[in-house]
Order: structure tokens, then sequence, then C-alpha cells
């Protein structure tokens, strides 16, 4: 069965290496819109009696030292994580370090060095609702010929003072992703290992 939506569904894959190509701002913009049509559970915003299914909100990041700050932040986190790797998987822990070695000063591991990272968040409790919005827009972004990546260790930036102000972080929200979008590099690299076929579906028919 063949339709644009499926068809994008399968071309999704996380993009771990980017060109610097900026993406234009309506592009950035029509991702947003489709995050924002994603279903969400309601909550009751304080003031108001009506029923609000965008729980939401998004932080474009495209600012070369705000993005300096969140690699910085970040990076200690993988290389812990990457340390880790060097028993249980020795291959792709040497692939991942010679690419880090080689990688030009400020070497980010985690962020790939996207054009933009856009920050999900949300209030606390509502992780399935904003992780629908984080899907959503990765489709989209595929569909609209960008890759992307969902990054765990984007969110670990709640240490650094400076970040949270710009993200207007409040004590009740959380981080939901961070969505990086970019147009992909050709250039392969260690990390294309990553990437793993999906087997089929487990399903039982009753």
């Amino acid at each position: 069965m063949q339709n644009p939506v499926l068809e994008a569904i399968r071309k999704r894959k996380s993009v771990r290496s980017y060109r610097p190509d900026p993406v234009p701002h309506d592009v950035v913009q029509a991702i947003i819109e489709a995050g924002n049509r994603a279903p969400a559970r309601g909550r009751m915003r304080e003031g108001s009696t009506d029923l609000d299914f965008q729980p939401w909100r998004f932080v474009v990041v495209q600012d070369a030292a705000l993005k300096r700050s969140l690699v910085e932040t970040t990076l200690p986190f993988w290389k812990n994580m990457t340390a880790s790797m060097q028993d249980s998987h020795p291959e792709m822990y040497e692939g991942i370090m010679a690419q880090f070695d080689a990688m030009p000063e400020p070497k980010d591991m985690v962020y790939y060095a996207a054009p933009a990272i856009v920050f999900v968040i949300g209030p606390k409790g509502f992780d399935v609702s904003c992780a629908l919005a984080c899907e959503n827009m990765m489709i989209a972004a595929t569909s609209l010929g960008l890759g992307s990546c969902y990054v765990g260790f984007g969110a670990m930036v709640t240490s650094n003072a400076k970040i949270v102000e710009a993200l207007e972080l409040e004590e009740d929200e959380t981080i939901y992703g961070p969505i990086l979008l970019g147009y992909p590099s050709d250039e392969p690299n260690a990390l294309a290992a990553i990437q793993a076929e999906k087997a089929p579906p487990l399903v039982k028919w009753i």
C-alpha cells in the first residue's frame, strides 16, 4: 500500500550528520504546526474553565552562542554514556571515538551541529501527548526532505541557569525532545551504524 504519509513514515530515520545550510523559517514553522496538530489529553489551565488540548510549547534554537552552551552542558553526559560502551560494544565505541577525535572544535556529539534545535516543552506528566507532537514533527520533516533526530541527552540542560532562562523553563515543566532539524549530510560516519533495520511487527490478530 502506497501513499505519501506511509512513505514519509517508512523513510524517517534518526539523522546524525547535517549540512550547515540553514532551514528556512517557514519550513521550521510548518514542521512545528504539524507537531501542534498531534492528539493530546486535556488539562485545565490556571484561571480557565476550558480544557486545553495543546499542553506543549516550542523553542527554536538557531543562535550559535546558545548552541555552544548546549553542547558544553550536555557533552559530559554523552562522554559518560559512551565510556560505558567500551566493554559492551567495543567496535562501535572505537568508531564513535574515532569520529569524535576527528571532529573540529567545538565537538558536538549530541546535537550533531544541526542548524535548528526545537525544544518541545510541556507540563510534567504529559509525556505521551508531547511525544506524539515530537513524532508528528519528525514525520513532517521527512516529508519536506529534511533529516531529524530525537536526542534524549538534549534535555539534560537544566543544570545551566542561562539555558533554563533562555528556554523560560518553569518548575512544573519538562523538556520533551529536543528535535534536531536540518538537511542530511552525504558524508558517511560511524554513527550510521546505530541505525537498525526494523523487524516485522509482532501482531496478534483476534
